[in-house]
């Protein structure tokens, strides 16, 4: 089963951005597997307010969430690799021209002013707000400088090096930085051992 299969593997938030999150829900398999996962990550991501309501998240929003990552991910690993993606920034464009949720101020139990939203959002707010997301990354000379591809092994995930001196080298340090420190780890003690 699908889901069981992806418990294990932790949605991620730390690329730099919303968008580049959304292309690293593909790896190290599928964690867009449900529409649960779809509503957990829509809120993890911050996309909406806290406590929004996400009853509306079906599988036809599973469908179009997967259809602009596929496009999103042409078009970031087009422009990595100098090779223009331009179906891709079509789609990109057209998505962005829908209206993302409006926002607005609401009292909090407290009294202090929190972030709300006027309605419950619709399928195409939220996919407006990860197309124009892409377009401000890509169009920004200093952020598109700073996207790197991750160099772990069989690691897809592209992020944005916001690392002093910007040498970062993956995409975590805790999971593909670890792992080639343990690889580094056993040559050397293989080479010791021969």
């Amino acid at each position: 089963m699908a889901t069981s299969a992806t418990a294990s593997y932790e949605l991620r938030f730390d690329s730099g951005r919303i968008c580049l999150d959304l292309l690293a829900t593909t790896h190290p398999e599928e964690r867009l597997d449900s529409v649960e996962r779809l509503r957990a990550w829509i809120a993890g991501a911050g996309l909406v307010p806290a406590g929004t309501p996400l009853a509306e998240v079906d599988p036809d929003w599973l469908s179009a969430f997967h259809e602009l990552r596929a496009h999103i991910s042409q078009l970031v690993r087009g422009e990595l690799e100098g090779r223009p993606a331009d179906g891709a920034l079509a789609r990109v464009n057209t998505v962005a021209r829908g209206a993302p949720p409006a926002p607005c101020a609401m009292r909090a139990a407290d009294g202090g002013l929190v972030r709300g939203l006027r309605t419950v959002p619709r399928c195409e707010e939220l996919l407006a707000v990860m197309a124009r997301e892409t377009i401000e990354l890509l169009t920004d000379p200093a952020a598109r400088a700073s996207l790197r591809q991750c160099e772990g092994d069989n690691c897809p995930i592209v992020y944005l090096d916001t690392s002093r001196g910007r040498r970062r080298r993956w995409c975590s340090s805790e999971v593909c930085g670890n792992r080639e420190r343990v690889a580094r780890h056993r040559r050397r003690a293989a080479l010791a051992r021969a």
